[in-house]
């Protein structure tokens, strides 16, 4: 288990340059701020600043609820990808 949790965001699996510059242009710049906002949460907000992009599922939400957990994005299972589907309606 990783007991650091403010680490950069380009650190954690599944952030790139591009996805970590989007959270930054939402408020996210650490681990502590992802976890605060949540996946779900993060998605919504990214969705509410880019409302004419379709942000694919595995690229955002997928991503963000694997670099919470320190996997892959689609080795979250499928149980987890589909609640958090439902999440963000």
């Amino acid at each position: 288990m990783i007991t650091t949790r403010n680490r950069n965001l380009t650190d954690l699996k599944n952030i790139g340059k591009k996805i970590a510059c989007r959270l930054n242009e939402i408020g996210i710049f650490s681990e502590d701020d992802l976890r605060r906002a949540s996946p779900v949460g993060a998605h919504r907000m990214l969705k509410e600043r880019y409302p004419d992009e379709i942000l694919p599922v595995c690229y955002y939400l997928y991503s963000f609820e694997g670099a919470l957990t320190d996997e892959h994005w689609d080795k979250i299972g499928e149980k987890k990808k589909q609640k958090l589907k439902a999440q963000i309606g």
